[in-house]
């Protein structure tokens, strides 16, 4: 089955899709896809279109009061989020359909994650609310873990997985890149709205272009329509406007993604000045191989120093898939971003291996740990030492990685002088928000003035 390029349109996303015996034969079931960054969401659903499965971007934060009708509020603030967005879909899919309403026609797509963070749990609970109410027992939850690397087995015939992984692997990295290109062009920009719209149709055309391609993995027939929207991008900026201070977002990765739930972070700082990059998708994805690999690597050294044979296969199996991974994404990345620096010199991920090996040289955490506080810590430093004019820590409140984070980074950023802010963030609006944000401003400014900002981050 296939989605022709000219079809995906909104409205084309729940149709059934044309016959091609190219493709993997798929059940009915449409696949939905909660909203965390707005573009990831909606070249991966792309991608699993291009592989045959019907799949769709949910709405977002339009649900929010029904999500907090079935929560408690003790939950992290994305649990409330997803649970409205899924909750209020269902709700306008019966309104909409009457009758014709079948719950058991749609599959949702949530990852798990392992150790102390709640979002572990979001699935288990999610189910528990969903089997109590009426005609919603029979929506499936697909569920995926980082125990595994996020494989999407189940959802795709089986030889397709490893195809299917590459390529929304691939479609992560395009949306990091057209991020970070919306957040390099939109603060000199030459008329206020130009970068959103430029950006948003560009969205459109690398759907397009992965609904076209990735069944096929033709990743430079892809990257061709990408370095036009890079070139394209340049025309948006007013070479008059000087450059900016340089902020750096990281934290809990749906939080600093989601620009709803962060009150649109990343403009209020634009407003005030800045240029800002934050942390990407892809960074995480790397994580989690990278972290599966140092799991997986401890495992059969304890087994090696035991003598214990039997179970040391299996972890060397598991050393040896995650390596792998890695290795594939890494040079992936890499591959990507030495093709679109000849256009344009946006900003790349730092290795996992180096943001390691920072909090090993200072002593500061460490990755046995896990969590998101090994990238926010490490990259809060990592941007520091590139000449970044100021860093923002974007979490849920009482997030538990992210106030260890803060505990840890503000003495040190104290010390090297350098503006920080911790920016926690639930359904309500803080009174003195604006206040912090301008005064963080107001410091990323004089900080810019006294030492300028990273030469690799030139706008223009």
């Amino acid at each position: 089955m296939v989605m022709d390029a000219k079809a995906a349109t909104p409205e084309f996303f729940s149709a059934t899709l044309p016959q091609n015996p190219g493709r993997i034969p798929v059940g009915r079931k449409t696949l939905l896809i909660p909203e965390m960054n707005r573009i990831a969401s909606h070249l991966v659903a792309a991608t699993f279109r291009g592989f045959g499965v019907t799949a769709r971007v949910l709405g977002t934060y339009q649900g929010l009061d029904l999500g907090k009708e079935y929560t408690s509020g003790k939950e992290c603030f994305p649990c409330q989020i997803t649970l409205g967005d899924i909750l209020y879909f269902m709700e306008k899919e019966k309104e909409g359909l009457g009758a014709a309403f079948d719950p058991a026609q749609y599959a949702y797509f949530l990852p798990e994650s392992d150790g102390p963070c709640r979002f572990g749990l979001y699935s288990k609970f999610q189910r528990i609310v969903l089997d109590t109410l009426p005609g919603l027992q029979q929506l499936k939850i697909t569920s995926v873990t980082t125990k595994d690397g996020y494989l999407p087995e189940g959802m795709i015939g089986p030889d397709k997985v490893l195809d299917l992984r590459k390529v929304a692997y691939f479609s992560f990295v395009v949306s990091d890149i057209l991020d970070r290109l919306l957040w390099r062009i939109r603060p000199y920009e030459k008329e206020v709205g130009m970068a959103d719209a430029f950006i948003e149709k560009a969205m459109e055309t690398m759907e397009h272009a992965f609904e076209r391609f990735a069944l096929h993995k033709e990743f430079d027939r892809i990257l061709d329509r990408l370095q036009q929207i890079l070139q394209g991008g340049k025309e948006v900026v007013n070479p008059a406007i000087p450059p900016k201070p340089l902020v750096g977002v990281v934290g809990e990765i749906y939080l600093r993604m989601h620009s709803h739930a962060n009150q649109n972070l990343i403009r209020m700082l634009e407003k005030y000045g800045a240029e800002v990059v934050n942390a990407s998708m892809t960074e995480w994805v790397n994580y989690v191989s990278y972290d599966g690999l140092r799991g997986a690597k401890a495992e059969f050294l304890l087994y090696l120093k035991q003598c214990r044979f039997r179970p040391m296969i299996g972890y060397l199996k598991g050393m040896l898939a995650f390596g792998l991974d890695l290795l594939y994404q890494e040079h992936t990345q890499n591959k990507v971003y030495k093709r679109i620096h000849k256009i344009m010199d946006l900003p790349e991920d730092h290795k996992i291996s180096h943001l390691e090996h920072i909090l090993n040289e200072d002593d500061l955490y460490s990755f046995d740990i896990a969590t998101e506080a090994c990238l926010s810590i490490a990259s809060i430093i990592a941007c520091a030492r590139a000449g970044y004019n100021g860093m923002v820590n974007v979490y849920p409140f009482t997030c538990m990685p992210s106030t260890t984070t803060a505990a840890i980074v503000k003495p040190y950023m104290n010390r090297l002088g350098i503006p920080y802010l911790d920016a926690p963030y639930d359904s309500s609006i803080q009174p003195g928000r604006e206040a912090a944000l301008r005064t963080f401003m107001y410091q990323a400014e004089q900080h810019f003035k006294h030492h300028g900002r990273t030469k690799s981050a030139s706008p223009h």
